[in-house]
C-alpha cells in the first residue's frame, strides 16, 4: 500500500500577497496535487484522486476574523498523520479564538529564543535577523488589525509561526529549535500575567489615592461604627475609608509576592524533559526579565501555582471591593441617607420615576462572584492532573483573563464612584446621637477611676437602661443619677460623654481618635505620593 499524501508546507501552500487596502482574494493560483491512493475498508477510493488548494491571500486590513480559508493547510506538527482532524474536532480544540491575547508576548519570547539559538551556534545571525524583523512586521500586522487569525493553525504560536514561515521561509522553520509549545505558552502565559500585575497594581494605587483623596476632604467628620450592623462606637470618617485603604495594600503585596515567585522562566524546558542541544536559558531568561530559569524542567511545564496564587489574589482584592460596595449601598440608601452619588455615577429606573440607584457598587459586588468563581474554576481544572502537561490546561487562560478585565474595571469603577459622592454631613450629625455610642467611652472613664472592667461595664451598661427609660442620652444624666449607680463617677464624666468627646479620648495607636487618625493620614499621604506630582 502507498499513498502519496500532501504534507508541503504553509510556505508552499498559503502566501499573502494582498496589499494594504485590498478588500478581496487578489491572485487566486491553484495549486495542485496527485494523491494516489488505494482502498482501506472502503475508505479510499480506488486509483488516482487530484486534490487542490488555493493559494489563500491576506484579507483587508482591519480584518481579525478567525481565518475560514478553502482548505486546510497540513499542520506543522502532521508529520506522522494521513488524516486531518474533523471540522468538529478543530472548532472543539482550537484556543486562538482567546490566547490570541498573548501575540506580543509570544513574539517577544520567539524573538528572545531566536537570539540565542543564534549565540549558540544553533542558527546563523542573519537567520536570526530574518525571523526577528518578521516578527516585529507580524507584530505591526496584529496591531493595525491587518493580520488574518485561522482557526487551522489552533493557537496564537501556530498562527505566528506559519505566517512567519510565509513571509520568511525556511529561515523560520528553525525557530521552533529546542523548545515546545508547552514551555512557550507557559513563557507567553508568565510574561502576560506579569504585566497584568503592573496594571492590577496601578488601579489599587488609584482607588487608595481616591479613598484617601476622600478622607482628606472629609477630615474631623464623625459617622456612627457598627459592628453586627448595629452601632457600636464613634469614629471618624478618615479612619473608616483608611480601613479600605489598608485592606488594598495588603491586596498589593499579595500581587507583588505573586510576582515575585511567578518571574521565572519555563523556556527551554521544551515537552517537558529539557533538550540535549546546547542552548542557554540563562540568556533567555535574562533578556525577558525573568530572575533565573525554572530548576525542574517537568515542573517548568506542568506548574499553574502562579496563576491560582494570581487568581486568588484577585478574588481578595474583589471580596474587599464588595464590602466597599455593600458599605456605600447601605449608605447611600433613605434608610442611611449618609452619602449622595453624582447623577454621572447613577442610573434610574424604567418604571419608578423617584429612584436613583448606585449601580455601579452594586455590579462591584455583583462581579466578584465572577472573579471567586475564576479561581474556583482553575482550583478545578488543576485537582488530580498527573504531571506534566496536559491538553486540559488550556483552558487556564479564558478565567485569567477575565479575571484581570473584571477586577481593573471593578477598580476603575470604584475610583470613580469615591471621586463623585459626597457625605451628608447634617443628616450624619442628626443619626450620631441614636445608639449610645458612648458608652464604652464611660465604661473606659471608670476604669481609669480604677474599678475593674467588667464592673465598669456594668455600670455603664445600667446606666444605658437608664437612659433607654427616660429616653435621654448618657449625657442627659444627671450626676445624682450617675451615682446612684456608681459613687466613683464625679463631674469630670461629662468630658467623656457625647460622640465628640468619645472620639478625643481615643489615644492608643490606630485608633480612631483625632491624632492617630491624623498620624494615618500623614503616613498615607506621604506613601502614596499626594501633592507630590
Amino acid at each position: 500500500m502507498e499513498s502519496h499524501l500532501l504534507t508541503s508546507s504553509s510556505s508552499l501552500l498559503y502566501s499573502s500577497s494582498a496589499t494594504a487596502g485590498s478588500s478581496a482574494f487578489n491572485h487566486v493560483k491553484p495549486h495542485c496535487s496527485i494523491i494516489s491512493s488505494f482502498p482501506v475498508c472502503g475508505k479510499w477510493k480506488i486509483g488516482a484522486q487530484r486534490v487542490c488548494s488555493v493559494k489563500a491571500m491576506a484579507a483587508s486590513p482591519g480584518a481579525q476574523s478567525h481565518g475560514q480559508v478553502p482548505n486546510k493547510e497540513a499542520k506543522l506538527w502532521g508529520g506522522r498523520f494521513e488524516e486531518s482532524v474533523t471540522d468538529i474536532v478543530e472548532k472543539f480544540t482550537e484556543s486562538i479564538s482567546f490566547d490570541k491575547e498573548l501575540y506580543k508576548h509570544d513574539i517577544m519570547g520567539s524573538k528572545a529564543h531566536a537570539s540565542m539559538l543564534a549565540a549558540q551556534g544553533l542558527m546563523s545571525a542573519s537567520d536570526r535577523d530574518s525571523i526577528v524583523k518578521g516578527l516585529d512586521e507580524i507584530q505591526k500586522k496584529i496591531e493595525a488589525g491587518e493580520f488574518v487569525w485561522r482557526t487551522d493553525r489552533e493557537d496564537v504560536h501556530m498562527n505566528i509561526e506559519a505566517a512567519l514561515i510565509d513571509m520568511i521561509g525556511e529561515p523560520a522553520k528553525k525557530l521552533h529549535t529546542a523548545r515546545s509549545r508547552n514551555d512557550q505558552v507557559l513563557t507567553d502565559f508568565r510574561l502576560w500575567c506579569r504585566d497584568a500585575i503592573d496594571r492590577i497594581l496601578a488601579s489599587v494605587k488609584h482607588l487608595q489615592v481616591a479613598l484617601l483623596t476622600l478622607a482628606l476632604k472629609n477630615e474631623g467628620l464623625i459617622v456612627p461604627g457598627y459592628t453586627h450592623l448595629q452601632r457600636a462606637q464613634p469614629v471618624l470618617l478618615s479612619h473608616l475609608l483608611l480601613a479600605f485603604v489598608e485592606q488594598l495594600d495588603r491586596d498589593a503585596g499579595r500581587l507583588l509576592d505573586c510576582r515575585t515567585r511567578m518571574n521565572f522562566s519555563p523556556l527551554g524546558a521544551c515537552a517537558l524533559a529539557g533538550t540535549g542541544l546546547p542552548i542557554d536559558r540563562f540568556m533567555t531568561s535574562d533578556s525577558l526579565g525573568f530572575t533565573a530559569p525554572m530548576r525542574n524542567s517537568i515542573d517548568a511545564v506542568s506548574d499553574r501555582d502562579f496563576v491560582l496564587e494570581f487568581l486568588s489574589a484577585n478574588a481578595i482584592i474583589g471580596i474587599h471591593l464588595s464590602r466597599l460596595g455593600e458599605e456605600w449601598v447601605l449608605w447611600a440608601s433613605e434608610e442611611f441617607g449618609f452619602i449622595t452619588p453624582s447623577d454621572s455615577v447613577s442610573t434610574g429606573s424604567s418604571i419608578m420615576p423617584q429612584k436613583k440607584n448606585p449601580d455601579p457598587m452594586e455590579l462591584v459586588r455583583g462581579k466578584s462572584a465572577r472573579v471567586v468563581g475564576d479561581l474556583v474554576t482553575l482550583l478545578t481544572l488543576c485537582k488530580g492532573l498527573p504531571l506534566a502537561y496536559n491538553r486540559d490546561l488550556q483552558e487556564d487562560k479564558e478565567p485569567v483573563f477575565d479575571s484581570v478585565k473584571t477586577i481593573v474595571g471593578m477598580l476603575e469603577v470604584s475610583a470613580e464612584f469615591a471621586q463623585n459622592i459626597t457625605f451628608n454631613k447634617q443628616r450624619i450629625e442628626k443619626a450620631l446621637p441614636a445608639g449610645y455610642l458612648d458608652a464604652t467611652t464611660l465604661a473606659d472613664y471608670l476604669v481609669k477611676k480604677g474599678v475593674p472592667f467588667r464592673t465598669s461595664h456594668d455600670v455603664a451598661g445600667r446606666s444605658v437602661a437608664l437612659c433607654v427609660a427616660k429616653g435621654c442620652q448618657l449625657q442627659g444624666l444627671s450626676l445624682d443619677e450617675f451615682r446612684s449607680i456608681s459613687p466613683v463617677i464625679d463631674d469630670d464624666v461629662y468630658g467623656y460623654l457625647g460622640v465628640e468627646n468619645a472620639i478625643k479620648n481615643f489615644s492608643s495607636y490606630g485608633s480612631t481618635g483625632s491624632a492617630p487618625v491624623s498620624d494615618q493620614l500623614e503616613y498615607w499621604v506621604a506613601r502614596l505620593e499626594i501633592g507630590t506630582k
